[in-house]
């Protein structure tokens, strides 16, 4: 297997978490406030009490797991760029594993929060909760709660690969998009709207990455075929 094609397969990977992370948010979690901007930090340290599990998984999946997909596309994706535009490669290659360093942060800052709730919730329930609220600022602030990060890598990955013609004309439209959106969560006025672009933009932007460098692939290998 190439590293063309384990890179367009963790693309992949990266939407699914993305998926994943949607459907989560929207159901299981919707009743605590999650992605409102208005968290319940008392309801969240509850539900975390009766099932601990649950925040573990999602934070394992939408953080540790993307972030590991995320530094392997960031890899594939450099090997893809560098042969017509070597130097914008070399700077998306340290961009995009800054950012997965910061996801991956992130989720293991989310986990402690979770962690750490679970033990004083028996015996504080209000520590718990302004505990809780504390450490996830701090795991907003790593990347959970704005999208700058992901942005500018998303956002120069499409003009290098519209510069040296390395992806797709869909890949480079959807990542510009998906790269305005991300800098746009800088603006707190239309800081969640932004990050709703963000995410949906990536969603389908890893899947046209992905879809881009499996097929790739596949072509380059018939060709060897014959």
């Amino acid at each position: 297997m190439t590293l063309q094609k384990i890179g367009g397969l963790a693309a992949l990977a990266c939407a699914a978490t993305y998926l994943f992370g949607f459907v989560f948010l929207f159901t299981v979690l919707a009743p605590l406030g999650f992605g409102t901007g208005d968290t319940d930090a008392s309801a969240v340290v509850a539900f975390i009490d009766a099932q601990p599990g649950l925040l573990i998984v999602w934070n394992s999946v939408i953080y540790i797991l993307n972030a590991f997909a995320l530094a392997i596309l960031v890899v594939a994706l450099n090997a893809r760029l560098k042969s017509n535009t070597p130097d914008w490669a070399a700077i998306t290659r340290a961009l995009g594993l800054i950012w997965a360093t910061l996801v991956l942060g992130a989720g293991m800052m989310a986990n402690v929060a979770v962690e750490h709730a679970a033990k004083l919730f028996p015996v504080d329930p209000a520590q718990a909760a302004e505990d809780w609220a504390l450490l996830q600022i701090v795991e907003l602030g790593l990347g959970g709660g704005n999208e700058i990060a992901g942005g500018v890598w998303i956002l120069l990955v499409s003009i290098a690969g519209m510069m040296g013609r390395s992806l797709g004309k869909i890949s480079i439209g959807l990542g510009l998009l998906t790269g305005a959106g991300g800098l746009a969560t800088l603006v707190p006025a239309i800081g969640d709207v932004a990050g709703a672009v963000f995410g949906l933009g990536a969603i389908a932007w890893f899947i046209a990455v992905g879809l881009s460098l499996t097929l790739a692939n596949v072509r380059a290998a018939r060709r060897l075929a014959t």
